[in-house]
């Protein structure tokens, strides 16, 4: 008691070995490779094709659905998404 905590009381940061920053930055970027090759083995381009090939049907009106949802499904959605964000589970 009676005394204040100086800089020098105080231990140093956990230094990391640049050799292990750079190899977590290696393994994100093969990850993040690996998900896009795993889309398109899984999905194919054809999709992505069809975006490209045929712009006009990417400009075409959409038509507003209709909803058909009653009050009590309503309530339920509300809740469910309130709870999600509430607990941070966001979508």
């Amino acid at each position: 008691m009676g005394h204040a905590c100086t800089h020098e009381q105080f231990p140093g940061p956990n230094k990391e070995h640049p050799v292990v920053a750079i190899l977590a930055i290696v393994a994100i970027i093969a990850a993040m490779l690996l998900i896009a090759w795993a889309r398109l083995a899984l999905h194919g381009t054809e999709e992505l094709e069809e975006a490209l090939a045929d712009p006009a049907t990417a400009e075409a009106p959409l038509e507003p659905r209709v909803d058909t949802m009653l009050p009590e499904e309503r309530e339920v959605d509300a809740a469910v998404t309130s709870s999600r964000f509430a607990t941070g589970f966001s979508p």
